[in-house]
């Protein structure tokens, strides 16, 4: 076991709320409908490959990746495509959808041909089964995890280390995973070790999960993947955190793991890998977490992508009081959202119900300069002074003030005594400059 760890600058310690942590994953029930978004991942959108009125099986493939960084999508269960649609999705958007009415049946459709020896296989052959399983970032991000595993000409990978910290209050999901299914994990770990060509494989895990990190170690012995417990604090599981508590290396302004050759992967993506390869399995399904205290019996639960947060809700016993929030994701980092309608996907890893006595409704102040927000935000940033520029709408300031490096994760709202909408801010920044950068590219093109 890996012992040495490194703490990152700044951080917080929200309570955990990790009350489903002792739940078992249960299988969701077979619904009656599913209500597929083509869009699960970042990047280009799907190009479907059925139409309304076809016949489908579970496995199946309704939408082809739209380009490199994309991803397909695969069809939850056998029955007929109902409708082409858009649902809503959990930032308020609406998005391209397909409806799947099942017939009750759950008939596979054939598997894509399994690698009964993957040790032995052609790493580009078990990166483009990534590709071609729909495989994306299943820790929230949804980043088609192909691209990740394509590294720049001449950047070396070294180090893979695989995220089981789940920092998020709440969500248990990763958690259960680690304790159901270590020997996947381990295997998972070991095909994207061979793909990388990495001399070393890290899982890391927090102190707060003695139970995984004892159930792993002990599924890795033997093996070239070592466990590292990490101290707990949040926002660990941060991929350029992760990369500095394990390795010490600091990812540049702008620049992704690769560039310290590192790649993280998160252990749900990672136990979907290894199904993909040995089972030829494609990614339809997840393992999410449905938790907080209005429900009547939170849980783990392993739902089709396209299950409405409503039917989730319901495999929970209902509520035992009305909820004053909806989260899709944990409280931290998680996004509110205004209905039950929306359907679970490939990033869903947890919802959070939380109640009113837990929701605390401010008016914010002027910035107070105690300099909190300073001391807690993980990326040395200046979030007070970063929320003074975007609310006189400089954003080119803030671009300066390296407003893209911020990775949302709340520690700066969570400390503040005025109650700014710090988050709220940076995120409407970072969404201006964006589209500015992506106008001039497209201009440039012309």
């Amino acid at each position: 076991m890996a012992k040495k760890h490194i703490r990152f600058y700044g951080g917080v310690h929200p309570s955990e709320g990790k009350v489903s942590n002792s739940e078992a994953i249960v299988n969701a029930p077979l619904q009656e409908l599913y209500t597929v978004p083509l869009q699960q991942h970042i990047g280009a959108p799907t190009k479907p490959v059925v139409q309304k009125g076809d016949k489908v099986l579970r496995g199946q493939l309704l939408a082809e990746a739209g380009g490199f960084v994309s991803a397909p999508i695969h069809c939850p269960t056998s029955g007929t495509v109902k409708d082409l649609t858009m649902c809503l999705s959990a930032n308020g958007s609406k998005t391209p959808a397909m409806v799947i009415e099942s017939d009750g049946e759950d008939k596979a459709a054939e598997p894509l041909p399994p690698f009964e020896n993957w040790e032995e296989a052609d790493p580009a052959a078990l990166k483009a089964r990534v590709g071609e399983a729909g495989i994306v970032g299943m820790g929230g991000a949804m980043f088609p995890t192909i691209v990740k595993f394509s590294p720049p000409q001449g950047v070396t990978i070294d180090t893979l280390i695989l995220n089981g910290v789940e920092c998020e209050p709440c969500l248990t999901a990763d958690h259960r995973l680690m304790l159901e299914t270590p020997e996947v994990i381990i295997k998972g770990a070991r095909i994207i070790g061979r793909i990388l060509g990495v001399k070393k494989i890290v899982i890391a895990i927090e102190m707060n999960k003695p139970d995984a990190i004892d159930t792993l170690t002990k599924a890795a012995k033997g093996t070239d993947v070592n466990v590292m417990p990490l101290i707990v604090r949040y926002p660990q599981g941060a991929e350029k955190q992760l990369v500095y508590a394990v390795t010490g290396r600091t990812v540049p302004s702008g620049g992704l793991p690769a560039a310290v050759g590192c790649v993280v992967s998160n252990v749900a993506t990672t136990a979907a890998i290894c199904e993909a390869v040995c089972l030829g399995k494609p990614l339809y399904e997840r393992v999410t977490t449905v938790t907080g205290t209005p429900l009547v019996k939170p849980g783990n639960f392993r739902f089709r992508f396209g299950t409405l947060f409503r039917t989730a809700l319901e495999l929970c016993g209902g509520v035992s009081e009305n909820p004053a929030k909806i989260i899709s994701g944990g409280p931290m980092m998680g996004m509110a959202v205004y209905s039950l309608e929306i359907p679970i996907v490939k990033g869903t890893s947890g919802i959070t119900l939380m109640s009113r006595d837990e929701v605390v409704q401010y008016t914010p102040s002027a910035c107070m300069r105690c300099g909190r927000c300073n001391d807690v935000c993980p990326m040395t940033m200046m979030p007070g002074i970063l929320s003074a520029q975007i609310e006189h709408q400089k954003f080119e300031l803030a671009e300066k003030w390296h407003v893209l490096d911020c990775i949302e994760c709340g520690s700066c709202a969570y400390v503040c005594p005025a109650g700014r909408p710090l988050v709220q801010h940076i995120r409407r920044a970072k969404a201006v400059v964006t589209a500015k950068k992506k106008a001039a590219a497209a201009a440039a093109k012309k």
